[in-house]
């Protein structure tokens, strides 16, 4: 195996998904979100969406904790499906399962997760890049915006954007780029990757169009 070739996964993520990531972030659901303007039954919309996703995906990667394309990341210290069952608990109420619709982008996603689950464990790394650098990232930035457009004092209700200590984020972040900059993939499974975590930054981009349509309906 050539070095060059294991230490370009992270490299490729980055500059594969580059169109899809900024598609996503300047979605109109995602502006609204930022700038304070998604109402609250909207933001419990989108987080009772991710948090099935996230269930989905959480429950494959303890399952397949020892894969060689897992084992070196921090998944269990990532977990984020506890905490927006909180968040949605104290945003909504305890039956926000049963009450806020899972809308078909979510369904389809945990549809993929299952199939990977079942037929391609390792390709599940790809979804935890395309949702945990970004809640270690940006999503510190939504934690402040949400807090201040919903009028929510201390972590009640932000749980899904905390990582504990300060600069823990960063480090969990440094902590997961250094395993993708470690694993050695050949160039069919850097591909395979690829192809993976841009199908999933495309499915979110479904997913928060379907909310929005929900939202500005």
């Amino acid at each position: 195996m050539q070095s060059g070739i294991r230490a370009n996964l992270a490299d490729a993520l980055r500059e594969q998904t580059r169109r899809l990531h900024t598609e996503v972030e300047r979605s109109a659901m995602m502006q609204a979100l930022l700038r304070g303007r998604l109402s609250r039954a909207s933001y419990c919309l989108l987080l009772r969406n991710l948090q099935s996703i996230y269930a989905a995906l959480e429950g494959a990667l303890a399952r397949h904790a020892a894969h060689p394309h897992i084992v070196r990341f921090p998944v269990a210290e990532l977990q984020r499906s506890g905490p927006l069952a909180e968040d949605l608990c104290h945003l909504h109420g305890g039956d926000w399962e049963s009450a806020i619709d899972l809308l078909p982008a979510a369904a389809s996603y945990g549809q993929r997760l299952a199939a990977l689950d079942r037929d391609a464990p390792g390709s599940l790394l790809a979804h935890a890049y395309v949702r945990y650098l970004g809640d270690l990232s940006g999503g510190q930035i939504l934690r402040r915006c949400v807090a201040d457009s919903l009028g929510l004092e201390g972590a009640a209700g932000t749980r899904f954007y905390a990582f504990g200590e300060a600069g823990r984020a960063v480090e969990l972040a440094r902590r997961f780029r250094a395993g993708l900059d470690a694993l050695d993939v050949p160039a069919e499974g850097l591909a395979t990757l690829v192809a993976e975590a841009q199908w999933g930054f495309a499915a979110h981009g479904q997913l928060f169009d379907q909310i929005w349509s929900r939202a500005s309906a």
